[in-house]
């Protein structure tokens, strides 16, 4: 009985294996053309300022047309905490009205106007493309089959049960993430350069932080995945 469930279980994990890029299908990091010194915090509030506003309208326009069952009416915040880690991410409040949030870390770290548009057309194009739904699902089969398995092992008490839906939604939630990070890059390549910025130049913020690599149940693809699909889609437009 241990096999089929270990089939099982790599069946949810296929999309994570990892493969290894060789010859022309390789992208190669390009080296950064923006400068290295942090603006100064008025150049980086006015950056976020004009991109909100450039940005904001085309992610709406391209949402109402790609996704015209969706709520497209972003919200950009920040998150004026201080001393935290960059980060932008994309979420829903209680309405159902799509929130991307940018912390004053990001904004700090951004060079540029063009990578501050890449970023936010980033994340409006998880909304765009139902990315949060879509881990939502994947998160509840996961929660629903892990369970069933320590069911049928014969850990039928309630804790290992919950711990093995724990396990299972938080797999389940990982399981197409890259694909889903991927999918935000190449939408975001085009909604970067319809509001007026260059995709390639805003998708060097990515190249100044670690590189996840390809780790297993990873959550982000390797730079060299992001590379190549900026540039193949900046390509075609």
């Amino acid at each position: 009985m241990r096999l089929p469930v270990f089939v099982l279980i790599l069946a949810m994990m296929g999309c994570e294996t990892t493969t290894t890029s060789t010859g022309a299908d390789t992208a190669v990091i390009p080296q950064s053309t923006t400068t290295t010194a942090p603006l100064s915090e008025r150049t980086a509030v006015n950056n976020f300022t004009a991109v909100t506003r450039r940005v904001e309208p085309v992610a709406e326009q391209f949402c109402r047309q790609q996704a015209p069952s969706y709520n497209c009416d972003f919200r950009i915040v920040v998150d004026e905490r201080p001393n935290q880690a960059p980060n932008a991410f994309q979420t829903v409040d209680q309405t159902g009205r799509p929130i991307i949030a940018f912390n004053l870390g990001l904004i700090a770290e951004a060079r540029n106007q063009d990578e501050l548009a890449f970023v936010m057309a980033h994340e409006a194009a998880h909304h765009i493309r139902g990315h949060l739904e879509r881990q939502q699902r994947n998160a509840t089969l996961g929660a629903v089959v892990f369970g069933s398995v320590a069911a049928a092992l014969g850990n039928d008490s309630a804790s290992a049960i919950e711990n093995a839906q724990q396990v299972g939604a938080s797999i389940g939630a990982r399981s197409y993430s890259k694909d889903f990070e991927l999918e935000a890059d190449a939408l975001g390549t085009r909604i970067t350069a319809a509001a007026g910025y260059d995709p390639l130049k805003g998708a060097e913020f990515f190249f100044r932080i670690p590189d996840p690599g390809n780790k297993f149940l990873g959550t982000h693809p390797a730079n060299a995945d992001r590379v190549r699909t900026v540039q193949r889609v900046a390509a075609g437009l």
